[in-house]
């Protein structure tokens, strides 16, 4: 198992000799299987993935396709069948369920369709939550959760809880806390689902910033315009990368 106490650097050596050393994601023959009854299915059948540092990546695929197991899969939030996958040089294909946790809250920043904030708590406190669960203090919990708000357009919206902003003011929300703990990837599960044509060019346009300034973003969308805002779009079929590349590669 990768240890912790390893340097980013250190960690980043260990990857097979073939991979960049910029690569935050790589995945070997991933492979997940479900047993459903009598019948096995198969939801991933193999995928080879590397995603680098600063890329914009959209996955698409139909209803089936192995784009939720494989977001799954990125996200640490289940483990693969078979297969190999490095997280910023973590070999997470072999933690236990403990250690995948504390590399997912660490490594990883999560945008939902459904936004997933507090009702009760104001936007500072449920931008702050990741950090409570890292074990910040109070003092920087509270002045990263401030940049973060700031950081997405929401400096006047700090003590505004969920119901008294709009569905594009949560989602921005969400976006901050996800940035919060600094994470090596932003992962965006269909983030634009439940807003207005409007309101979704705006949290685009707030992704586009945040690739531009550094940011690791994998979107996983069904919508062939928002995945266009992503400078590469890897689609599956079948469990399996049908196509990856450019918008005009994929579709030529």
């Amino acid at each position: 198992m990768t240890k912790d106490v390893l340097t980013t650097a250190e960690r980043m050596a260990s990857l097979p000799a073939d991979v960049p050393r910029d690569a935050v994601i790589v995945t070997r023959n991933l492979k997940r299987e479900y047993q459903m009854g009598s019948e096995v299915v198969h939801a991933l059948r193999g995928v080879d993935l590397t995603i680098r540092r600063n890329e914009f990546v959209a996955i698409m695929g139909p209803s089936g396709s192995g784009k939720s197991t494989l977001m799954n899969m990125i996200g640490c939030l289940d483990t693969p069948s078979d297969g190999e996958y490095w997280l910023n040089g973590y070999r997470v294909s072999e933690l236990n369920d403990t250690a995948l946790a504390r590399i997912r809250n660490k490594e990883i920043g999560f945008v939902f369709q459904t936004f997933n904030l507090l009702p009760r708590a104001t936007s500072l406190a449920n931008v702050e939550l990741p950090l409570v669960y890292a074990g910040t203090g109070g003092k920087e919990r509270r002045e990263r959760a401030k940049e973060a708000l700031r950081s997405v357009g929401l400096a006047d919206r700090m003590d505004h809880k969920p119901n008294e902003l709009s569905g594009g003011q949560r989602q921005r929300v969400a976006v901050a806390r996800a940035l919060v703990n600094r994470p090596s990837i932003l992962l965006a599960d269909e983030p634009t689902g439940n807003l207005d044509s409007t309101t979704s060019h705006e949290i685009m346009e707030l992704l586009n910033q945040l690739h531009l300034n550094g940011q690791t973003i994998i979107l996983v969308t069904h919508e062939a315009d928002i995945a266009a805002h992503a400078h590469r779009q890897v689609i599956l079929k079948d469990g399996m990368v049908e196509r990856d590349g450019s918008l005009t590669e994929v579709v030529s």
